[in-house]
């Protein structure tokens, strides 16, 4: 029997419906949950495996090498999925530090004892955004990584320690760069979840300069089973692509979701309720990758968008309220002062 132990912070939607998952259909796994419990954690998203026999949850920061050191001495670790970061991309610019410490130290504090314990494989989620944008070019896993964000930048630089330990000591670990996850669970600073709840307020959805960036979007379960895919089939050393064909603008998406939920096809009605506001430092217009690497393991998505998004809308009517702070998800943009550069988290 495999314990399987998930480094997630809850605002990775796609991480709890992993542990879920895992938790469920894996019975004779141990599934450990470590989670630091930030600001965008919500244990209701575990609260139907939270009493399973098969299930654990320990709060602790990868952050903490005294901790972590000890965590992988008492418990027995045969695979490790890290999720675990910082992920909000207007945060990054005003919190760039922050980011690099939990995004590459956290990392890189996590891989070393994940080696010393000689787990079986390590697999790290990262991003599409490392890639940086494209108008025309599909990325491959062999094209270069050009980050244009702080979050991004430390996503990439995390994913190099990772890769070293494959290269200097040929430890098992895969790199994932996803494209953009929906779906229930996934706290309402991200622009799905955002532009829904909005609306179900009765408030605009405030889009980021013209709109006109686009974004593929996956549903939860579908990035659940291509993870799953890469755990049984996913080779040491490599990166997989888990991407979609299915784009659409920011402005589209908003429309969409008016559409939905404010049962209106006006283009003068969904205008009203749509509020553009300045544009974030860089905000790439697009991130098109191919996955037929993944493809080729085995997975491809396959949840339309309307069902998806149909689900993801009835899910927020009840649950928006999952976390204690999550009226100040929906502000616009960052308001405070930008993080003190010359300090340390």
């Amino acid at each position: 029997n495999y314990t399987i132990v998930n480094y997630v912070f809850l605002l990775s939607c796609s991480a709890s419906h992993v542990v879920v998952s895992l938790v469920k259909n894996y019975p004779n796994y141990l599934i450990i949950n470590l989670d630091k419990l930030d600001y965008c954690a919500s244990l209701k998203n575990l609260e139907t495996v939270s009493e399973k026999e098969n299930y654990k949850f320990i709060q602790g920061d990868i952050c903490e090498p005294d901790f972590i050191k000890q965590l992988f001495e008492t418990e027995k670790i045969d695979i490790v999925f890290h999720f675990a970061a910082q992920t909000h991309v207007d945060l990054s610019f005003w919190h760039a530090l922050e980011f690099t410490y939990v995004n590459v130290y956290g990392t890189n504090v996590l891989v070393a004892a994940a080696h010393k314990a000689n787990v079986e494989k390590f697999v790290y989620v990262s991003t599409d955004e490392v890639y940086g944008g494209s108008t025309d070019e599909e990325f491959d896993e062999s094209s270069p990584k050009r980050p244009t964000n702080p979050y991004a930048s430390s996503k990439a630089a995390a994913e190099c320690f990772v890769q070293s330990y494959w290269e200097r000591y040929r430890f098992p670990v895969v790199i994932t760069r996803s494209s953009n996850v929906y779906g229930p669970h996934q706290y309402p600073e991200k622009v799905i979840p955002k532009f829904i709840s909005l609306l179900q307020q009765n408030r605009k959805c405030c889009i980021h300069g013209s709109g006109l960036q686009r974004r593929n979007f996956l549903y939860a379960t579908d990035v659940v089973e291509a993870f799953l895919t890469v755990l049984k089939e996913g080779k040491p050393g490599e990166i997989y692509n888990i991407g979609t064909n299915f784009e659409m603008s920011i402005a589209q998406l908003a429309k969409e979701l008016i559409h939905l939920i404010k049962k209106t096809s006006s283009e003068s009605e969904m205008e009203y309720w749509m509020d553009y506001v300045k544009d974030r430092p860089t905000n790439d217009l697009r991130y098109p990758m191919n996955s037929e690497k993944m493809h080729n393991l085995g997975w491809r998505p396959k949840v339309p968008w309307k069902e998806g998004i149909k689900k993801t809308i009835e899910w927020y009517k009840e649950n928006f309220h999952n976390w204690k702070n999550s009226e100040k998800a929906l502000e616009a943009f960052p308001v405070t002062e930008p993080f003190a550069q010359l300090s340390g988290p």
